[in-house]
């Protein structure tokens, strides 16, 4: 007994040595995971000799590959790219044999570790993904093909244009150095309201937090009940406004909808202490309201995407309380890539724990704020191949401009997130999982119990999103207690929503009804196949809430007159 105690002292010694080492010279998980990988195999010796014996194994195989293709012999490559990995598309990776052997080594190398380090036993699930994520980084910044020596391409490239190429490399990354940032597309190359978020509509509310966009009618006749869309702070309101022909604004708009849009302050240091509460109240709120008093109808529908999506699941959780069942000022609910149970909320995960979240707390609590830049460069992080060193490659080893893209111009477009909400955000949602726990938070002087929603809602998650992984945001039909329609778009968390109807079709959804006792597969299993856009789908289920098409509102009245065109000013500040 007296043994047992001590080894137990023991251990929670070394816990809390190892937390306090990760907290203080390892904040964000980089190192540490590896190191407990490392030794977690050291500590298991057969199954370190089984994966050594694999390897070797494969070693063997890719050497005969190499001396085959060295003497000019045809071979089969021993390792292949993964299906979404583009970084050795061009022929000469595999026609030239001295480029086809280092591309395999290198492919080889890399598969091995990171399937090493999935498979590392005696290691919880969770250090498994962040010593794999951290590992994989390093490996995709050793790549060849982002070395100007290493990579046939550029070297053709430069050749080629008697050095024209590295010249125009060195313009691109200069200019990057200039901006801060490996840029993803030119940002002269937009201007709201000239060809982004050009949909016409009025400011025609204002405060601290946010500003009201009501959308002019394109159509004689209007639903009468209007349709508040609550964007995410994370970024800026115009990516569901890009332009006319990717425009869900605008679609709504055309479609006979009368439409508000949240438009969020972009806070500095002076709104350090604005509450999660003061979102709700003077932001979700705040334009429920608005768009009542202009369009006369006592309730209205309401969408919520991503952040914005797990505010308005808090909004309605609140509202049912605050108001009181049968007075909630919100009809029916649709929620776009939304998180409310945070248990594996994806990728992002590997950037959230206790140490990390307190570094982050430290950071926010010296500026009152944190930058949008940084969080810009997390999520881009999360897919460094596609959205680093491609650019990285392109511009600086081939010297190419990047083409105008509204979607990464968008995303270049960052926001902060005052420390106050933030903190509480990370904690509260991602650390504790409260949100699904019935009232155990407290918002704005009440109980959150996503039971209390009896609202109908429609929830959309996208099959490739990494930031909210769609069998995870299916979860929100498990805890709200309405009828419920679930839609499982293809694409990511930005383009599957960002999902106009086109001929031919370029996407597909799948789509049901759910049930609170579903669970994601179950519900996929039953769930219609369809080619084309969820957004149809969507305006099929809407209209019978959205009440009979009368003549559309004034833009304005009295209590809240035009205060400025759309998109209007909070867009623009930086």
């Amino acid at each position: 007994m007296k043994r047992a105690k001590e080894n137990l002292t023991a251990t929670s010694v070394w816990q809390a040595v190892d937390q306090a080492v990760a907290a203080r010279v390892d904040p964000m998980g980089v190192a540490v995971p590896l190191v407990h990988a490392q030794l977690a195999w050291l500590a298991h010796p057969q199954e370190l000799a089984d994966v050594a014996a694999q390897f070797s194994s494969k070693m063997l195989e890719l050497q005969w590959h190499s001396w085959l293709r060295a003497f000019g012999m045809a071979s089969t490559d021993v390792e292949l790219p993964n299906p979404d990995d583009n970084r050795f598309a061009d022929p000469v990776w595999t026609e030239s044999a001295s480029w086809d052997i280092a591309k395999e080594w290198y492919l080889l190398s890399t598969h091995h570790i990171q399937d090493m380090l999935y498979a590392t036993p005696g290691l919880s699930s969770r250090d498994r993904r962040r010593a794999a994520f951290w590992w994989r980084k390093w490996l995709n910044a050793m790549a060849p093909t982002n070395f100007l020596l290493t990579n046939p391409v550029a070297m053709r490239k430069a050749a080629e244009s008697n050095g024209d190429s590295l010249v125009r490399g060195m313009r691109n990354f200069l200019a990057d150095l200039q901006a801060g940032t490996v840029r993803m597309t030119n940002p002269d190359d937009f201007q709201l309201g000239r060809n982004l978020a050009t949909t016409k509509g009025a400011v025609v509310f204002r405060n601290r937090l946010l500003e009201v966009i009501h959308y002019a009618p394109s159509q004689a006749a209007a639903h009468g009940v209007p349709l508040v869309i609550v964007t995410p702070w994370i970024n800026k309101f115009y990516i569901l406004d890009l332009n006319p022909k990717k425009s869900l604004v605008k679609y709504l708009v055309d479609q006979g909808f009368d439409v508000y849009i949240t438009s969020w302050k972009n806070p500095d240091a002076s709104l350090r202490d604005v509450t999660f509460d003061d979102y709700l109240v003077e932001g979700i709120d705040a334009i429920v309201n608005v768009a009542r008093s202009i369009s006369g109808a006592e309730a209205v529908n309401a969408v919520g995407y991503c952040i914005g999506g797990a505010a308005l699941a808090t909004y309605l959780a609140w509202a049912n309380r605050h108001y009181g069942q049968g007075k909630v000022p919100v009809a029916a609910a649709t929620f776009l890539t939304t998180l409310t149970d945070y248990h594996k909320p994806g990728d992002i995960e590997v950037f959230l724990d206790e140490s990390s979240i307190a570094w982050l707390t430290q950071a926010m609590d010296r500026k009152g704020y944190l930058d949008g830049a940084e969080m810009a460069a997390a999520f881009r992080l999360l897919r460094s191949n596609s959205l680093i060193w491609h650019y990285v490659v392109h511009g600086y080893l081939y010297g190419e401009t990047p083409p105008p893209f509204d979607v990464l111009y968008w995303n270049m477009d960052t926001t902060r997130m005052p420390a106050a909400m933030h903190k509480w955000y990370l904690r509260e949602f991602y650390l504790n999982n409260a949100l699904i726990r019935k009232d155990a938070l407290t918002v704005a002087g009440q109980k959150i119990d996503l039971g209390q929603i009896e609202q109908p809602i429609y929830a959309v998650a996208a099959a490739d999103d990494h930031i909210a992984p769609w069998k995870q945001a299916f979860r929100v039909n498990n805890f709200v207690a309405g009828s419920k329609r679930f839609v499982l778009s293809s694409s990511g968390h930005i383009l599957g929503i960002v999902n106009p109807p086109v001929t031919p079709p370029k996407r597909e959804y799948w789509a049901t009804q759910a049930e609170r006792h579903d669970s994601a597969d179950s519900w996929r299993e039953r769930a219609e196949h369809r080619q084309g856009s969820w957004w149809e789908d969507w305006v099929a289920w809407l209209r019978p809430l959205s009440g009979k098409a009368g003549q559309a509102p004034a833009m304005s009245n009295a209590t809240y007159p035009v205060l400025a065109d759309a998109p209007g000013t909070y867009v623009v500040e930086r």
